[in-house]
């Protein structure tokens, strides 16, 4: 069993910031892989970043890369995702997930076992 909360969500203008918070409880944290998606209406759910166990290898999106910064603080069971220079595009509801175990692919729905509930972030124009 593994439970993920979203928190951080919000409204804020084109170019501002905001901080999402993934926490976890019960598997070990610290052996997931993490990741970030986000879904819109008449979309499937798209891959946003990943990160790996110890934190020390990072996967962005093409369309966040450079903006989207990714992290992970193990002793506090969390992970964020730190979101810059925001675009109305990026207007959807963010997800939390998390893997356990080898695969060779980490940016797909289907590579993850558990997800949060999600948290809606809404950019302004």
């Amino acid at each position: 069993q593994v439970q993920l909360v979203e928190s951080g969500g919000g409204l804020v203008q084109a170019g501002g910031s905001l901080r999402l918070s993934c926490a976890a409880s019960g598997r070990t944290f610290s052996s997931a892989t993490m990741g970030w998606f986000r879904q819109v209406p008449w979309k499937e759910r798209e891959f946003v970043a990943t990160i790996n166990w110890s934190g020390s290898s990072t996967w962005y999106a093409d369309s966040v890369r450079g903006r989207f910064t990714i992290s992970r603080e193990n002793a506090k069971n969390t992970a964020y995702l730190q979101m810059n220079s925001l675009k109305p595009e990026d207007t959807a509801v963010y997800y939390c997930a998390a893997r356990y175990g080898y695969r060779p692919s980490s940016r797909g729905v289907g590579d993850y076992d558990y997800w949060g509930q999600g948290t809606q972030v809404t950019v302004s124009s």
